[in-house]
């Protein structure tokens, strides 16, 4: 704690009227303030600026150590020359860094900033004019090209809580209140700027600290998503979109101003929540058997078993073949009988060819299946008979075959329905169980709950809408129009904007999905903005709200 200066300096001047207490005060609320910036870029900004208020200097550069050990310019404000280069100004700085060490790997002494690193204390210069032992040619050169006079420095190394320079923090020409002319930085500034300089540094220490631990933790979600995208990359891709498609929606449900949800706002926190939410709401998926996850057809386990019943066709086919053949002998035998053979065969083999394309099309499970299909594809275990490896006859289609090729809707059985349903039960208990921070403590609501239905008849709890979340109801829409819509599944192809509004408007009506979130979906015209990232042109067509189902105008503002 360094002590207050006295009225008079070291040099017998007068503090030109400054009132200490309020500088003081000013010290405190910057170091609240920069505690509580969460941008890095604006953060170095906000520090020098604040050095600049406290110190009352027209200019001035933050530096920042890089890993080569160099001090790059970060920032440069001048109130004179109104020059602002880095930050957010968006103009690039184009100086090369400071380097702190010559090509032998001495220390290099002649420039302050780096002399101030090197002897780990602050350098307060009178006249950059009249100092020795420092190299100003750089400075000299830039005001003979502006016109203007560089002449009070104030150089502080910023140091982290481990003893490490992180920063450099030179202030420029300290101006008189009184009389507005350039003094040198007293006693005061010094130990002002000094204590600031320690706030700034434990402030960009703690929040690049907290970066690189979100970044570390985001990898790792990546890592997740990376395992389940090797398992199947259909799911991979799957994981990727649904956050996008989420936060679309749940920025125009922020943004939205009429309606229900008009009031519903979000704060930065928030949307990080929602995003982490979002990376992570299939992670339950890692320990899906991956022949479920990517069962493209029926009788699809490790591969595509109607491999095995085109076999079972070409033995039954052969068969019938060596029986015709075999009767045909017999009736040449008896006289004229052998075309009637013929024809018979003929017919014979065209019901099999057809009855084989009966079940490759049946396998495919892209349209629900009548009755009558139903019945033809019992029908025809029962029809043929063939022989297996133990030589004795038996139904064409096993029970587990016939039970598969019999699937009403899509291709999974009831059973394996609810293996990939589990995935839900197993991301929120993975979710759950992490020790999460104050603010990502609702993950794993809004996570858990996009299989969730607004009737209750949604999965793993039955939750009721008034039990969800905007944030849970919103993924659940993202996952159902991702679903719709993706073209890398290995089941289906990717419908079309005007059949997945159709279908996710009926889940409207029938009380599937949040209303009032489908509206805004509809009316901020959510699903183009994704579409334009995601879907192929093909399946982007011209969309007439009014025919959706469910479809209702936005009110009045």
């Amino acid at each position: 704690m360094y002590q207050v200066a006295p009225a008079i300096d070291a040099l017998g001047r007068p503090h030109r009227g400054d009132d200490l207490f309020k500088r003081l005060e000013h010290l405190n609320r910057i170091g609240v303030a920069l505690s509580q910036e969460k941008d890095i870029t604006r953060l170095l900004e906000a520090i020098l600026v604040a050095a600049q208020e406290i110190t009352r200097a027209d200019g001035g550069t933050l530096y920042r150590m890089t890993e080569e050990k160099t001090l790059k310019f970060e920032i440069m404000r001048n109130g004179t020359l109104g020059i602002a280069m880095g930050g957010t100004s968006g103009v690039e700085i184009p100086f090369y860094p400071i380097h702190l060490y010559d090509k032998d790997g001495r220390p290099i002494l002649t420039m302050v900033a780096a002399y101030a690193v090197h002897h780990d204390r602050s350098i307060n210069i009178a006249d950059a004019y009249t100092e020795e032992g420092f190299d100003f040619t750089g400075t000299r050169n830039f005001d003979k090209k502006t016109g203007y006079r560089s002449k009070s420095f104030l150089t502080v190394p910023m140091k982290n809580h481990e003893g490490e320079v992180i920063g450099v923090l030179q202030l420029i020409n300290s101006k008189d209140t009184a009389t507005g002319e350039v003094v040198a930085f007293s006693d005061t500034d010094q130990h002002l700027a000094e204590s600031l300089a320690s706030q700034a540094a434990i402030a960009l220490t703690n929040r690049l600290l907290i970066n690189h631990l979100e970044n570390l933790f985001e990898s790792f979600i990546g890592l997740i998503n990376a395992a389940i995208d090797d398992k199947s990359p259909y799911t991979g891709g799957h994981c990727q979109r649904v956050p996008v498609l989420t936060m679309l929606l749940a920025e125009a449900v922020d943004g939205c101003r009429v309606g229900p949800l008009k009031d519903f706002s979000m704060t930065d926190r928030d949307r990080y929540e929602l995003k982490i939410a979002g990376l992570l709401h299939d992670c339950g998926k890692v320990t899906t058997p991956v022949h479920v996850v990517d069962k493209a057809t029926k009788l699809q386990t490790i591969f595509d078993r109607v491999a095995l019943i085109d076999t079972r066709f070409e033995v039954v086919k052969r068969d019938a073949e060596i029986a015709a053949l075999r009767e045909r002998l017999r009736a040449l035998d008896k006289g004229p009988a052998g075309g009637a053979v013929s024809k018979d065969i003929e017919s014979r083999l065209k019901q099999i060819e057809a009855d084989r394309e009966f079940l490759r099309r049946a396998n495919i499970g892209g349209e629900a299946m009548k009755d009558e299909d139903v019945t033809r594809v019992q029908d025809i275990t029962r029809r043929y008979r063939w022989h297996n490896v133990d030589g004795d006859h038996t139904d064409f289609l096993s029970e587990e075959e016939l039970r598969n090729l019999t699937i009403r809707y899509g291709t999974l059985t009831p059973e394996e329905r609810g293996i990939i349903n589990h995935h839900i039960e197993v991301t929120i208990q993975m979710l759950e169980a992490l020790p999460w921070p104050k603010h990502l403590k609702k993950v794993p609501e809004y996570a858990g709950g996009h299989h969730e239905r607004m009737d209750g008849k949604g999965y793993p709890r039955g939750l009721t809408r008034e039990q969800m979340s905007v944030q849970a109801r919103c993924m659940g829409i993202a996952d159902i129009f991702e679903a719709l819509t993706a073209k890398d599944r290995p089941y289906k192809k990717g419908k079309t904007l005007t059949e997945s509004l159709t279908i996710l408007g009926r889940m409207k009506v029938n009380g599937h999905i949040d209303p009032d979130l489908f509206d805004i979906f509809m009316w901020e015209k959510v699903y183009e903005k994704y579409a334009r990232q995601f879907l192929d042109p093909d399946q982007i067509d011209e969309v007439d709200a009014t025919k959706i189902p469910g479809y209702a105008a936005p009110p009045s503002s």
